[in-house]
């Protein structure tokens, strides 16, 4: 019988070790990434400024831009909102990454995240046979996002072009698919997945994902929360699963990497995804203390774990929730930025990098 180590006993026996007694790692980490929503059609020349001149003093080598259907695509015009991307607008911001030797990511979110508040975004809205809860909670009442059914089968047909799409006018060796926070899956109305576990649908569509990104030789990146046992670990139904997703976690592909996000405190999650076989990054957000003890312990997993585990121990992946013109402008101190999401992860940003920075002197 093949044993398993299980989630509480692994950051039960993280939890005894005290890493302040080690001496910290020096090795640059393979990934230093930002994560930003994408910026207005009007803002791209001063996001692309940005790309070229801050993002190689703070040592920053990946961008994961959050585009959804903020782009005018070609394939499915029907589906861009307003406000969307060129591709003349998203050349620019290529060109700017590739000035900077910057990797970058475009990212869609597949599965869950259709809906925000009252509003419905576009393929719910154009294609209301994909909802997995179609005609259920009018006005959204009552639910956090909407989520598409994976089991139907016209779904993969249009998410796959809209993917395509992006990644070549990105010209992306790697894509984001996003799948955080699904809390909508296998509703007990959908006739296609009522009698599927969540694990295994979750599962599905993750490796379905997958394997058209690996068809075309690029990399899966995707939020990693619902391979989480929320219940187990006490970390809860957000930033992990309380709806039985976590066993998915044992049926998908290893070469997707894992990105590991934590906000509030920082859990020792990432050494579990390394130790199961993914490449991860430890993503924080707004504070700074919560990022740089998410960074102690990818370094001490680099210097003391095995060659595998600590080959996976990636870096870190700064998130931001908001977009990047925000970003950009409170990075730069103007004055009058509403968003205090912007200030705050800015703030964090610039602490959490010259930590990293001190990391290779």
């Amino acid at each position: 019988m093949k044993l398993r180590c299980p989630q509480w006993l692994f950051l039960l026996s993280l939890s005894w070790l005290n890493l302040s007694a080690y001496s910290a790692g020096t090795e640059l980490l393979p990934i230093r990434g930002l994560h930003c929503g994408v910026p207005g059609p009007n803002d791209v020349a001063m996001c692309a400024k940005f790309i070229r001149e801050a993002l190689p003093k703070e040592g920053v080598n990946t961008l994961v831009l959050e585009i959804n259907y903020k782009y005018q695509f070609k394939r499915h015009p029907e589906l861009a909102q307003e406000g969307a991307l060129s591709q003349a607008d998203v050349e620019e911001l290529v060109a700017a990454c590739k000035d900077a030797g910057v990797q970058l990511i475009p990212q869609f979110n597949c599965l869950g995240h259709q809906s925000w508040s009252r509003h419905t975004f576009p393929l719910l809205t154009k294609y209301p046979e994909f909802d997995e809860s179609p005609g259920k909670y009018p006005d959204n009442e009552g639910i956090y996002c909407r989520s598409y059914c994976p089991l139907h089968p016209n779904v993969h047909q249009v998410v796959f072009a809209l993917i395509d799409e992006l990644a070549e006018v990105f010209q992306a060796g790697a894509f984001h698919v996003g799948m955080d926070e699904v809390f909508i899956l296998g509703d007990e109305d959908c006739p296609r997945c009522q009698t599927k576990s969540k694990a295994e649908l979750f599962a599905g569509e993750v490796t379905a994902l997958h394997d058209h990104l690996a068809r075309s030789q690029r990399t899966m990146w995707m939020w990693s929360d619902r391979f989480i046992n929320g219940e187990i670990t006490g970390i809860g139904e957000w930033e992990a699963s309380q709806n039985g997703t976590e066993a998915a976690i044992l049926q998908v592909p290893k070469d997707i990497v894992m990105c590991d996000w934590h906000y509030e405190k920082a859990h020792a999650t990432a050494p579990y995804f390394a130790l199961h076989g993914f490449p991860v990054v430890s993503c924080p957000w707004r504070k700074a203390d919560v990022a740089l003890g998410q960074l102690e312990i990818i370094q001490k997993v680099r210097q003391y774990a095995n060659e595998p585990v600590k080959q996976r121990m990636l870096g870190v992946l700064q998130t931001t929730w908001c977009g990047m013109s925000s970003f950009v402008r409170a990075y730069n101190g103007e004055e009058g930025v509403r968003s205090e999401s912007a200030r705050e992860s800015a703030d964090c940003f610039k602490k959490l990098f010259a930590a990293i920075r001190e990391m290779k002197n």
